[in-house]
């Protein structure tokens, strides 16, 4: 079993991040996709507005039916037809509904993820003088 080190400042500093930016929900729950007609989004889909990413609208993000200003996980993808890497933000998922993302994000043999999800530990090296 791989492990994570988690820790609480990351996760502060990317709070910081997402509720000062805010979101745009660009696709709904249950719309089809643009360019794979065969997926369907099992959540809202959107991007954190005034971020950076590969795509112009900045950091994509699943939204589920939860408290919606409380990250969920972070889902890294892996994708060899873009060639790139891309990091998703998940809020307000439940279980069922992170299952669900990773589900719809894993269908293709060219991209798959990982899920790292939100820790509340401080590691020791984690620590600042600051």
């Amino acid at each position: 079993m791989v492990e994570f080190e988690n820790n609480a400042y990351f996760w502060q500093k990317l709070d910081t991040l997402y509720l000062s930016s805010g979101y745009q929900i660009t696709r709904k729950k249950g719309d089809v996709h643009p360019h794979f007609h065969n997926l369907i989004y099992p959540v809202d889909y959107g991007y954190v507005v005034d971020t950076k990413s590969f795509e112009k609208d900045g950091v994509s993000l699943y939204a589920g039916s939860g408290n919606r200003n409380e990250i969920s996980a972070l889902v890294v993808a892996a994708d060899i037809l873009s060639k790139e890497l891309d990091v998703k933000v998940l809020v307000g998922c439940n279980a069922e509904e992170v299952d669900k993302v990773l589900r719809f994000l894993n269908q293709t043999d060219y991209q798959k993820t990982i899920i790292i999800r939100r820790g509340y530990e401080l590691p020791s090296w984690a620590e600042s003088d600051i």
